[in-house]
């Protein structure tokens, strides 16, 4: 069993470091950075939070560099910081990316809200390219720390789709409210970020976030942020992309925490060596590069050379569910492992949890399975799969990070709101994804009272434990400066004693059960 001792340690430097004093801050100054000056402007709401946009960490993944790891950016111009940059080239994500049938709106009784939640899930109108390989920054240094805690956030869509760009994910509000650095970064998604080739790197999408972390690292305290201080965090993929993360990187891993929402290494399962290879010879051979009887450099030379809309004319939809999913991180006993369970895990505290019905979301996306008059099975059904892929493995990795000494919380999202309501029958309750505007702050309107209670809460807990990783949390609200009231704090996780928060339960803040109160099946 690892002792604590040595993550209170290891905290214990930064945070007496971080009352240094810094030059005045002019918001939206110009930084020096490894990729060049780079100039903000004023966020579009937060007037006193600087804004900086479309960052390039790595050089354009194109030509020889298609298929290759990322190769780091490097350069003297500058940079404007006015807008994001291009997302990554997306493949479709379910069958009715072009139009939700009519008969499963009815079916599922599909609000306006939920039916916009829908059409958007593959970021339509947001600009792709392969040269998509930036980052994001919100900062407001001259308030409170400064050299303060930092927060990169990986986002979700299934290793298939998502983007810096999506409105949910602006950190403006984040970094106005809570005293830390918000980053939001891109990484290759789909074919090209996961391509299976068994004669070359299968996992370009994590070692794109890898680098994007090394690049916070090396430019942060140039935007006031602390780079013994990152947490990272991230949703659904990103939330598997943080725990894999915490596996491949163990004993470097950079980060001082880790926040995996709705997502583990184990629950959202890589593909198998095979099945990647397999996926990747169909590709070869439907675009005339060859196949497996093909001299692998010969395949690779040809695919690199073809226009990148062409390959992904090829692409494959995930009619069913996003998990399992065709495109996505593959075990290779590098980054990704057989069995994570048995690997190394880095020594870092963690924060996680879960949606009460993550399934809310995916079963829209198909007809119902059992026959009508087995309402009962169905939703059964449903809660299984909820367990399976997202409450259990996030009590066993929880239970690990115990284990092994480590400091841990975790939580459970039970906020349902007007605004968030995705389908009505049967309700869709607590559903994937319900959680991240809330807690970014960026729902556009129509926020009940308890709803904003709510999300200011959870954005305060998530940045206490970004500044204070083994202490944070368990003073979070005992009146310590935090201005979150004269509450008992959150204990560390431990499965027989009331540590598992409940976030927006009955529109409540918070309130505390046993630790294992939903783990039934488990």
């Amino acid at each position: 069993m690892r002792s604590v001792s040595f993550v209170t340690a290891a905290l214990a430097i930064p945070l007496a470091a971080s009352h240094c004093h810094p030059p005045k801050w002019t918001v939206g100054q110009t930084v020096n950075t490894t990729s060049g000056p780079v100039d903000g402007h004023t966020a579009s709401v937060a007037s006193k939070v600087s804004e900086y946009l479309g960052i390039p960490y790595a050089q354009p993944p194109v030509g020889s560099l298609r298929f290759q790891p990322p190769v780091r950016y490097n350069g003297t111009q500058h940079l404007d910081g006015k807008n994001f940059g291009f997302s990554c080239i997306p493949s479709n994500l379910t069958a009715f990316d072009a139009e939700y049938p009519q008969e499963l709106i009815e079916e599922y009784g599909i609000t306006d809200v939920g039916l916009e939640l829908i059409r958007s899930i593959n970021n339509p109108g947001i600009p792709v390219s392969e040269d998509c390989l930036t980052l994001n920054i919100w900062t407001k240094p001259q308030t409170g720390e400064n050299r303060k805690a930092v927060m990169v956030w990986l986002h979700g869509g299934t290793f298939i789709s998502g983007s810096s760009a999506v409105p949910d994910y602006n950190g403006q509000f984040f970094a106005d409210q809570e005293d830390i650095v918000l980053v939001t970064i891109n990484y290759r998604v789909s074919f090209l970020g996961f391509p299976g080739n068994p004669h070359g790197p299968r996992n370009l999408g994590l070692l794109d976030q890898r680098l994007a972390v090394e690049w916070v690292r090396d430019n942060i305290a140039g935007f006031g942020g602390d780079p013994s201080r990152i947490t990272l965090f991230g949703e659904s993929a990103g939330g598997a992309s943080v725990d894999h993360h915490t596996h491949a990187f163990a004993s470097d891993p950079i980060i001082a925490a880790a926040i995996p929402m709705s997502g583990t290494v184990t629950g959202i399962r890589p593909r198998p060596a095979a099945d990647a290879a397999h996926i990747w010879y169909n590709t070869t051979s439907a675009l005339a590069c060859g196949d497996a009887l093909t001299p692998p450099a010969q395949v690779l030379t040809c695919m690199q050379s073809l226009p990148a809309q062409q390959i992904h004319a090829t692409l494959r939809n995930v009619v069913d569910s996003p998990i399992p999913m065709p495109y996505s991180p593959t075990i290779d006993e590098t980054l990704v492992f057989s069995s994570p369970e048995t690997h190394p895990v880095a020594n870092i505290p963690l924060l996680i949890g879960n949606t009460d019905n993550e399934s809310g979301l995916f079963r829209v996306f198909v007809p119902p399975l059992f026959p009508p008059g087995n309402a009962a099975q169905e939703e059964e059904f449903w809660r299984v799969d909820s367990q399976a892929k997202f409450s259990c493995p996030a009590a066993d990795r929880a239970a690990r990070n115990v284990c092994e000494g480590l400091p841990t919380w975790r939580y459970r999202w039970h906020g349902v709101f007007p605004n968030t309501e995705l389908g009505t029958r049967p309700p869709s309750g607590a559903y994937h994804y319900s959680e991240v505007a809330t807690l970014f702050g960026t729902l556009e309107g129509g926020n009940t009272r308890e709803q904003e209670r709510v999300g200011r809460w959870m954005r305060g807990a998530w940045a206490a434990f970004a500044r204070d990783p083994v202490r944070g949390l368990e003073r979070y609200g005992k009146g310590n400066g935090t201005g979150k009231g004269k509450g008992k704090g959150w204990p560390r996780f431990e499965e027989g004693g009331e540590t598992l928060a409940r976030i927006g339960f009955e529109g409540r803040e918070v309130s505390f059960v046993k630790g294992d109160f939903y783990d039934a099946g488990c």
